[in-house]
């Protein structure tokens, strides 16, 4: 099986973005308000707004694909915590339509409703209600609920522990993943997510948070950032800090995704990351569509390029497409083995 860790609900309904605009429009003038939150769209249609997703994984050879709300379009910094809070929910429950229609296609990792200054705990009521109601498999945590300006303090302090409780206590993996950004310095897909990949990375370094939550599990996407590239950087300052060593310190509860969008770029992961720590991504139908013309193949088929790595047994390609996916989320792991698909022993 090959399990696609990091894909999001792009192709939504208008009615989706009808709703976000009269919700938004709201803030200044409560007669623009939306009046219900039945947003009125069919399983069918929704069924057809992911036919393109449907299309590519038979194409490109995946089989199931976890699958959340816009990165973008979460937009913590926009309007109130209230605002949030039911744009989130509304947002997770489409996630949860889909995933129910198509079990074999989706499994479902929701958004969390984050607002700049607001205490991560007010985000429990909502984690809870996924897991426990909706049968999520992970959330998202957006490390700069402030769209680009990082005003909130970092993710080694007592702040979020309230939610890291939470993940522990729900056995939950979390994705480090920002939104869109309102800072005029950073692009979102091109600066602002490789900013905050890195940034959180070392965040963990300098701080000592698994020693607190040795069974919390963070994903890093986009390939890890700028770490793996910049891998000696990140062990040598490590141990300046006179911490462990950094597979020690950081790495038994981090992975990184292979949403890398080169073939160089996966051979590096792959020789630099321990295999154990990386997890099949595409970001399919996401940051960087259109077809590489050095190729003639898309950017985000990732698949075709780790394909291509040289030297990779088959023991460390069922953990990058399959096994680690399955470890590192186990209700994902529960719910397959639930449907007939019990995985191996790695």
């Amino acid at each position: 099986m090959i399990i696609d860790t990091h894909c999001h609900y792009t192709t939504e309904p208008q009615a989706l973005h009808l709703f976000r605009d009269k919700q938004l429009a709201g803030l200044a003038d409560a007669a623009r308000k939306p009046t219900s939150t039945d947003l009125g769209i069919s399983d069918e249609a929704l069924i057809k707004s992911v036919e393109p997703q449907l299309k590519l994984q038979k194409e490109r050879g995946s089989d199931l694909t976890i699958f959340s709300p816009r990165a973008a379009g979460m937009a913590h910094h926009v309007g109130t915590e209230a605002v949030s809070l039911q744009w989130t929910r509304i947002s997770n429950d489409l996630i949860h339509r889909i995933c129910t229609l198509l079990p074999d296609n989706f499994a479902a990792v929701g958004q969390l409703p984050q607002f700049p200054g607001v205490s991560p705990k007010n985000c429990i009521p909502e984690l809870e209600r996924l897991v426990n109601e909706l049968g999520f498999v992970g959330v998202n945590l957006n490390p700069d609920p402030s769209g680009g300006y990082w005003t909130d303090p970092p993710l080694t302090d007592k702040y979020w522990y309230p939610i890291y409780e939470k993940l522990c206590e729900l056995d939950l993996p979390a994705m480090i993943h920002v939104t869109s950004s309102c800072n005029p310095n950073f692009h979102h897909t091109g600066a602002h997510y490789i900013n905050a990949d890195t940034t959180a990375f070392m965040q963990l370094i300098q701080g000592d948070l698994f020693k607190d939550f040795p069974t919390l599990r963070f994903v890093i996407p986009h390939g890890g950032g700028a770490v793996p590239y910049h891998w000696g950087r990140y062990r040598g300052m490590c141990l300046n800090m006179k911490k462990v060593n950094l597979l020690d310190h950081v790495m038994k509860n981090v992975s990184f995704d292979t949403c890398v969008y080169h073939l160089p770029g996966i051979e590096l992961l792959t020789k630099v990351i321990p295999i154990d720590n990386i997890l099949f991504a595409s970001e399919m139908l996401g940051a960087v569509p259109g077809v590489d013309p050095e190729t003639g193949h898309h950017y985000d088929d990732t698949k075709r390029y780790i394909d291509q790595v040289n030297g990779l047994s088959e023991e460390n390609r069922y953990k990058i497409f399959e096994g680690n996916a399955r470890r590192i989320y186990p209700r994902l792991d529960a719910l397959l083995t639930k449907r007939g698909h019990p995985g191996r022993q790695i």
